[in-house]
């Protein structure tokens, strides 16, 4: 399904992504763990497209997407869509609206200049946001509703690309706790329900234990792990985040009593 070889991301000198490598041979909820500044969301915009690889390829379906440019690319972009820890909507603009803007890329430049819809996308928006439980708020300008809903608005409106991937890059960063679980069971709930690959940048294992099948831990540009939730031992970890100060701030004390009790 999505095969990734050698993956690299060089900014001059510096490597952001070092010859990453992950194959996700069936649709599956994956997050991607680590520091500040490992490489997690360089390697999810360089899957989307949003950013060129230095070397390397991204193989989906047996298509090289490294090597797809204008149309196929954006055609591509509208097939692994892309959610953002700041939501990217237009403040100013209806939540349905905003849910439609999933469908620009196969929309005519006439049809985005005036804003028009069909009513079967109209209705389909309203359908997805039912689903993701604030269609009562369709009407509301985006800036009106809270972090935790303008989320899931990102989220309806990554659902009307009818995208094959979904990447959330640090999708509860900025949300409180009970939001953050509102949006992951969004998430988890697209995997299992539509049968898409979800794969989240996440920070604290909690998340990732709760809601992934599967993790990969990134550290300095490179995958130092890659298994189920309950094989990250201390020492995995500990690879992934370092022994110092970062470390305790992705783990709370009871996660690393969970830690030491699977190494054990």
């Amino acid at each position: 399904m999505l095969q990734i070889d050698q993956l690299t991301k060089k900014f001059g000198p510096n490597i952001a992504v070092d010859s990453a490598t992950i194959s996700v041979p069936e649709p599956a909820m994956i997050g991607i763990i680590g520091r500040s500044g490992a490489g997690k969301s360089t390697l999810l915009r360089m899957i989307n497209r949003l950013s060129d690889p230095s070397s390397g390829r991204i193989v989906f379906d047996g298509r090289d997407i490294t090597t797809l440019s204008g149309a196929d690319k954006r055609r591509w972009q509208s097939e692994c869509a892309m959610i953002f820890q700041q939501f990217n909507l237009v403040p100013r603009m209806d939540v349905v609206s905003n849910v439609l803007h999933g469908t620009l890329n196969r929309r005519s430049t006439l049809a985005t200049m005036f804003n028009l819809f069909p009513s079967e996308d109209i209705h389909r928006a309203i359908d997805i946001l039912d689903r993701l439980g604030i269609a009562a708020h369709g009407a509301k300008r985006a800036e009106a509703l809270s972090g935790g809903q303008q989320q899931r608005v990102a989220i309806a409106r990554a659902l009307m690309q009818d995208p094959h991937i979904i990447l959330a890059d640090e999708p509860i960063a900025s949300l409180d706790p009970m939001n953050a679980q509102v949006v992951m069971q969004s998430l988890r709930s697209i995997h299992e329900e539509d049968g898409r690959t979800v794969i989240a940048n996440l920070h604290t294992l909690d998340t990732a234990r709760r809601y992934c099948d599967r993790v990969i831990g990134m550290r300095d540009g490179r995958i130092v792990f890659d298994g189920r939730p309950d094989q990250l031992t201390t020492g995995a970890a500990r690879d992934i985040y370092g022994a110092d100060d970062s470390f305790n701030e992705a783990y709370t004390s009871t996660e690393i009593q969970t830690l030491d009790r699977v190494s054990a």
